[in-house]
């Protein structure tokens, strides 16, 4: 289980570590967890042809039963080890996950729990201007951890002081840590500690309801050909300049769109931030593209998805099959809560 709040790169790591794994003959799935349907995250791991399942419609620990079916599912490809990444938000794994999870002992064996975290979003978090409800949520997850993973190395921005059992730093991009880090979660040697969190459900339920979650697919016909990049882009652009001016604070937005041509990937964790691009920037043009989005912002369910919309409009061409969900997440229900 790798845990860690929105945009802290866990896709990307596992992706990282799954092809690492693969070159040593290990294989391995991923389970992907959201709020909403119609992922990013699952596309772009079947893309890198990484066998992946979903639990949709609530976090794991809402949706305890959709994870064992997930898990199940995925043994019959026979995997060496199950990567399963919760949502974002979500804390309290531990004790309505993982130690309800040691009731299949015979079937599984569980790794120490890693939480991943971006340096950046960590110094913006713990600062005294943070926003109350996202704060409360970053550090509820740094409080369950095993293991704390400082991503985007490559970027070599200094971590702050982190209190957790066991602190290490690490690039995806680069691959710096990443084998360790595997050797160590897979090894047995580090047991997991069971960390389980004395939590206010009241406040967390307020700080996930802060949360606008929205999740859109669409196809796109265009008129004359033109590149995924020229399509992305300037949406991109839009939705920042639009978001800004609304006081609406982008936490998460990640999009995926697909031609004939091949795919691109954009990702950003705050306005006026510069996304950061996977795939094909040269692919030629197409008259036929696939668009995902999914977005997380503090700020208004109702006027978020207006603005989502009206931008997804401005692209000329003919849009079939769009599907647009924009809410707030209800309150955590956990279907167990094991504390010892």
């Amino acid at each position: 289980m790798v845990g860690g709040f929105l945009g802290a790169g866990k896709t990307t790591l596992l992706l990282a570590a799954a092809r690492m794994l693969e070159a040593r003959g290990i294989r391995s799935a991923l389970i992907l967890n959201d709020q909403g349907e119609a992922l990013v995250d699952s596309t772009f791991a079947g893309l890198h042809h990484l066998k992946s399942g979903e639990v949709t419609g609530g976090c794991f620990c809402c949706k305890f039963s959709d994870l064992i079916r997930v898990m199940d599912q995925l043994r019959a490809h026979a995997p060496d080890v199950i990567f399963a990444e919760p949502v974002g938000s979500c804390t309290d794994i531990y004790a309505t996950t993982l130690l309800p999870l040691r009731e299949f002992a015979d079937q599984f064996r569980l790794a120490p729990f890693t939480v991943l975290v971006d340096p950046a979003r960590a110094m913006e978090l713990t600062g005294n201007d943070a926003d109350p409800h996202l704060r409360f949520l970053f550090q509820k997850q740094i409080e369950e951890a095993d293991i704390v993973c400082f991503t985007k190395g490559d970027l070599r921005l200094d971590p702050p002081p982190m209190q957790a059992p066991a602190v290490r730093q690490l690039s995806a991009k680069t691959g710096q840590g990443v084998s360790a880090w595997l050797d160590e979660v897979l090894s047995g040697t580090l047991s997991p500690a069971a960390n389980v969190l004395t939590i206010d459900y009241a406040e967390y339920a307020r700080a996930e309801a802060a949360l606008a979650w929205l999740n859109l697919e669409v196809a796109i016909a265009l008129a004359d050909p033109q590149s995924s990049a020229i399509l992305i882009g300037p949406l991109l652009e839009r939705l920042d300049h639009d978001f800004t001016r609304a006081d609406i604070a982008i936490v998460h937005l990640k999009a995926i769109i697909q031609s004939s041509q091949g795919y691109l990937k954009a990702a950003t964790c705050a306005n006026s931030q510069q996304p950061s691009i996977e795939g094909d920037l040269a692919a030629s043009p197409a008259l036929h593209h696939q668009l995902l989005l999914n977005l997380r912002a503090v700020g208004s369910a109702e006027t978020v998805k207006a603005i989502v919309e009206m931008n997804i409009r401005q692209i000329s061409g003919a849009h079939t099959g769009l599907k647009i969900a924009c809410f707030h997440p209800t309150a955590p229900n956990p279907e167990r809560r094991v504390t010892q």
